[in-house]
């Protein structure tokens, strides 16, 4: 295997070494790409001293030197990307040493496009660790529940299948071959500053085949801090509310235009009107998820569940 490792940089200066150090114990990782964002702190600097000390790790940034966002960033990684697979890690994250276990057997099979596994925590901060439990109780692991593969991943990202029920992966654990990127033409949407990782994800999902690795146990950690964007907003907020909406919105336009099955359009359709909704008439998501099937009686038959869980370890 040959790996390109695409990590987005921004105001991580306090982060980055450690996440990179994670990635040059991997042989396979032939390149490491720092796509650095227009930070405002000292990453820019970090970042070039990085580049020095080894002869994989790669900076960029984007032509004008502005911040574009994590969607945009990523983008700019793909592009540059030259090994046959490529994998992604937030630069206040970091692997570990099972990172690419299930990878060197599972992709000996060519029909498998993408590999995903089980995400850790590490609380960096007694204030990140507050807002993160306030949000996603005491979360030790981010997984799926079911070893699963094909299309029933994708129908599991929306909870139409009962045997893979609220499941879903993060970013970091995802390892993909370039060719099935290249192949779907699929981009993150560079219009989400936030949860474009969401909506790449659900697409992959559907566009690639994707296969359950090592979900059992963590082959990368999370690094919850002070400045953790994910954690600020708090759920069903206004904001919340607001950044839902552009995710749905988004997630439902393309399935439009991919013709999805009727029972998966329905299910986007669903969270996409429930989020306009909420933003229309201030009430809580679930009032309006009520509200919009009484509008839209024919989404009855479509199964309603969290999009994403969360499996606690003792």
């Amino acid at each position: 295997m040959n790996i390109s490792v695409i990590i987005p940089v921004y105001n991580a200066e306090a982060f980055l070494e450690k996440a990179v150090a994670s990635v040059l114990i991997f042989e396979e990782v032939k390149e490491i790409l720092l796509i650095e964002d227009c930070s405002s702190d000292r990453s820019l600097k970090v970042c070039n001293n990085l580049i020095k000390k080894d002869s994989r790790i790669k900076l960029h940034q984007h032509p004008d030197k502005g911040n574009h966002g994590a969607g945009a960033t990523r983008n700019l990684g793909m592009k540059k990307a030259c090994s046959e697979f490529i994998a992604f890690l937030d630069s206040d994250d970091y692997y570990l040493p099972n990172r690419f276990d299930a990878e060197k057997n599972i992709f000996k099979d060519p029909k498998i496009d993408g590999v995903f596994g089980a995400l850790g925590v590490e609380y960096l901060s007694e204030k990140g660790k507050q807002e993160f439990q306030e949000k996603f109780k005491d979360t030790q692991l981010t997984t799926v529940k079911f070893n699963a593969e094909g299309n029933a991943v994708f129908r599991g990202l929306l909870n139409l299948t009962s045997d893979f029920f609220g499941t879903f992966f993060h970013l970091n654990t995802l390892t993909i071959r370039k060719s099935a990127l290249q192949k779907s033409n699929l981009q993150f949407n560079e219009e989400l500053r936030v949860h474009q990782d969401s909506d790449f994800i659900t697409k992959l999902a559907h566009h690639c085949y994707l296969k359950s690795g090592i979900i059992g146990k963590a082959i990368a950690v999370r690094g919850v801090h002070d400045n953790n964007r994910i954690t600020k907003i708090k759920i069903y907020s206004k904001e919340y509310n607001q950044r839902q909406l552009l995710l749905w919105k988004s997630l439902y336009n393309w399935s439009e235009k991919v013709n999805l099955k009727s029972d998966e359009n329905k299910y986007l359709f669903l969270q996409y009107k429930a989020f306009q909704l909420s933003i229309q008439k201030g009430l809580p998501k679930f009032a309006n998820l009520l509200f919009a099937i009484v509008q839209y009686p024919d989404i009855l038959k479509t199964r309603y569940r969290f999009t994403y869980t969360h499996i606690n370890e003792a």
